[in-house]
């Protein structure tokens, strides 16, 4: 009697993982995982510099009021970082190499900081790009479909289209040969 009771148990949960296995049929077809943006938002963000920078979400376009026409890196970061801190050497280099092509942005995803603290932070990194430090920060950061990591660098064309998404680190070189792709277009 046992066994059978055992056998049945066994039956019926083997049943329920294999009734509540996701299975996924690919057909061999591309799956877009481009991020969806929410879309026609405008963002006015603080700097540290006490000016504000406009960002704007139109239809699958980040726009930055007053780019010229130039390549946009927008940079998520925090200051207790490790990865984010790594990664500010490579932004201050491209900015100043690219300085007639690029416009790097450091998106700061950090609450209770003071502008003085931030600005310090910057001067201690030598960083010559614009930092934010506004709680719109984190309302665009969730309007871009949400930051899961840090550092998080959107790299965006003239026309403010993404050509590419980096979670994580970014090594110099890929930055360095991606804006090159996109200087070449």
């Amino acid at each position: 009697m046992k066994f059978k009771a055992l056998s049945i148990l066994l039956i019926f949960i083997s049943l329920f993982f294999t009734a509540c296995e996701k299975k996924e049929k690919n057909d061999n077809k591309t799956i877009d995982e481009t991020p969806k943006f929410v879309k026609n938002n405008k963002f006015t963000m603080n700097t540290i510099d006490k000016a504000q920078i406009n960002i704007s979400i139109e239809d699958d376009k980040i726009l930055l009021e007053n780019s010229d026409n130039k390549i946009v890196l927008l940079n998520f970061f925090a200051t207790w970082c490790p990865p984010c801190k790594a990664e500010i050497p490579s932004l201050v280099k491209l900015q100043e190499t690219y300085k007639n092509d690029i416009i790097v942005v450091g998106l700061l995803l950090e609450d209770y900081k003071t502008d003085e603290e931030i600005l310090n932070f910057a001067q201690s990194f030598d960083i010559n790009y614009t930092i934010t430090n506004s709680s719109r920060t984190f309302d665009f950061a969730k309007a871009l479909g949400g930051i899961k990591a840090i550092p998080t660098l959107y790299i965006l064309d003239k026309e403010g289209n993404t050509f590419k998404k980096i979670t994580g680190l970014a090594p110099a070189e890929m930055l360095d040969i991606d804006i090159k792709k996109l200087l070449e277009r």
